[in-house]
């Protein structure tokens, strides 16, 4: 993956709305904070895939600094190797660029600055405003107190600095067993805001670091490696969800408790004429969207447990799973658009995102005919042998999409829906003597039903007008219109059909006992013996379609195999859920 010095998003992403963020960023460049710089930074954790929220904060950091001529970073926020690992690091990269962004410079990690992370931890140790604190864990969490009572003071902070530097020192040299020490802030135990009554902001942690392999057995806190991170890349605007409101405190703390000085020394204005200004940490709200769950924990369980194939599962949340599903990047840029930045929390309801999906795929989707339920008609005036090749439109509104050769036979397939023997009222499809118009072709006659020894129908014997290709027949009206396929050259495929992973609109509700409970049992229904028009497969062949009257589909890259195409239905042609 190639790297650009410059960020940037895909023109056909929607226009810019305001937002708080954006009249805060153009007050500063009218003040001229930060030198006039404007340089932002997307900070994951790699301990999972990205999901559809995190795409809004890809999005805002990304396309604030491109508006303002300014930078954004990609960093990996690695400071937990227990839960990490390089496959999330490559997914996460990929998503991003997949989604239309490219970060500043090389891909930046927190494990970069270990070695300036340490030091400035012997720094505040020597300022006395740390202290390495052999409380256990669950000893921590007794001291730390509640919401209503303060807490205690840890017996080891009073530690003398010397000490503190040698017990700290040799934790660093491994002298110790993983949780027999921590080092911790020195703050305020009476705190109302807990965050700031001592926290932790190194442990001890024995295992293998995916970026510096076992070169460290102590790991800084995010609270912690996440402030200097910032100072160090010279991030202007530190840009967070809500969540981490009220850990702001403790960012600032961190940053004014060490030497402005050394901080502009470690960063990447060391040999710049530019003024050195900290960060500032401003939060917005997290996205979420109703009928999902997007807790990461949650997630990797059903990874974990096959309620789902993967993290690329096509009803996941994840942008792996909706790049597999069909959903487009502009889509997604246009949708994190439309919902804009506020200050509160609110839930979006999927609906919003279907319609921008939606939106997308109708201007850019080429369409193609599919049958998912096929029946079989035989054409009696066609005869065995006979290909009649009919022009069709790749799009009924953009003649820049070209036209494709479709296959006419003697025999086609059209959906077992589109024929009723004894259709309720309204029905306007074929029916036993009645007539209806296969799409872009002639208008059709039922003549005759077949059917097996259960009374099944299983074929139906029809004749076309020959004279109403292009026309409207003389002297009748025929107000359906069907698809259908050639049943002797369209290609057999199988199909997915995707909905919505669960049925409540809120699975990770604190009443919810288990989602287990609230999965959709209609969430994908596979179809095998579906037949596609053979335009729609093949190597010059789109990716994604619009097959007519049954919704937006994309090939399976990661299923499909040779002579056996697999669909995936991306989303419906209307929105089934709204009532």
């Amino acid at each position: 993956m190639t790297d650009s010095d410059t960020d940037s998003k895909d023109s056909s992403a929607g226009p810019a709305s305001s937002n708080f963020i954006r009249h805060m960023i153009a007050q500063d460049l009218a003040e001229g904070k930060h030198g006039g710089r404007v340089h932002t930074r997307f900070p994951p954790e790699p301990n999972g895939y990205l999901h559809i929220g995190h795409a809004k904060s890809i999005c805002l950091n990304f396309t604030v600094a491109a508006e303002n001529e300014g930078l954004c970073n990609l960093r990996f926020d690695d400071t937990n190797p227990e839960k990490e690992s390089q496959e999330y690091v490559d997914a996460i990269k990929e998503n991003i660029n997949w989604l239309g962004f490219h970060w500043h410079g090389e891909v930046r990690y927190s494990s970069n600055y270990f070695s300036e992370l340490y030091e400035f931890a012997v720094q505040l140790i020597g300022r006395s405003c740390a202290f390495v604190c052999s409380l256990s864990a669950q000893e921590s969490r007794e001291y730390r107190g509640s919401l209503t009572e303060p807490g205690r003071n840890s017996p080891d902070r009073e530690r003398s600095v010397a000490e503190n530097l040698d017990l700290f020192a040799r934790m660093k040299a491994g002298e110790f067993e993983d949780g027999a020490y921590s080092l911790r802030a020195k703050i305020d135990m009476a705190s109302p805001n807990i965050n700031m009554r001592d926290p932790v902001l190194y442990r001890i942690r024995h295992i293998e670091h995916h970026q510096t392999g076992s070169e460290w057995c102590i790991y800084p806190t995010y609270d912690y490696s996440h402030c200097i991170s910032d100072a160090i890349e010279n991030i202007t605007h530190s840009l967070c969800t809500l969540e981490f409101e009220d850990h702001r405190p403790l960012y600032n703390w961190i940053l004014q408790h060490l030497d402005i000085h050394s901080l502009r020394a470690a960063s990447d204005l060391a040999d710049s004429d530019l003024d050195y200004v900290l960060p500032q940490q401003t939060e917005f709200a997290k996205l979420r969207l109703n009928y999902t769950m997007m807790g990461k924990r949650n997630l990797r369980e059903m990874v974990e447990s096959g309620v789902v194939s993967g993290w690329d599962d096509p009803r996941m949340p994840t942008l792996a799973g909706m790049r597999r599903r069909g959903f487009t990047p502009a889509s997604i840029r246009n949708f994190c658009e439309s919902i804009g930045v506020a200050r509160s929390d609110s839930v979006v309801d999927m609906a919003m995102l279907e319609h921008a999906i939606r939106d997308d795929l109708d201007k850019v989707a080429p369409r193609a005919m599919c049958v998912l339920n096929p029946l079989k008609v035989t054409l009696s005036n066609i005869e065995a042998g006979h290909v009649e090749s009919l022009s069709m439109a790749n799009h009924p509104k953009d003649e820049a999409m070209g036209r494709r050769q479709v296959a006419l036979t003697r025999e086609i397939v059209i959906d077992r829906a589109d024929f009723e023997e004894q259709p309720a009222a309204g029905f306007k499809r074929l029916r036993p003597g009645g007539e209806v118009r296969l799409r872009g072709a002639y208008v059709m006659r039922c003549d005759e039903v077949v059917k097996d020894d259960a009374g099944k129908v299983v074929e139906l014997v029809c004749s076309v007008d020959k004279a109403t290709l292009g026309k409207k027949p003389e002297g009748r009206k025929v107000k359906g219109v069907v698809h259908w396929v050639s049943a002797d050259l369209g290609v057999k495929v199988s199909v997915r059909l995707y909905d919505r992973l669960f049925n409540v609109e809120n699975p990770e509700a604190k009443d919810v006992a288990d989602y287990r409970a609230c999965l959709n049992p209609d969430s994908i229904v596979e179809l095998s013996d579906c037949m596609l028009e053979a335009a729609a497969v093949g190597e010059s062949a789109a990716s994604s379609f619009q097959f007519e009257r049954e919704g937006y589909f994309c090939l399976d890259v990661a299923d499909s195999r040779a002579g056996k195409p697999v669909f995936n239905r991306t989303i419906t042609l209307r929105d089934s859920w709204s009532d």
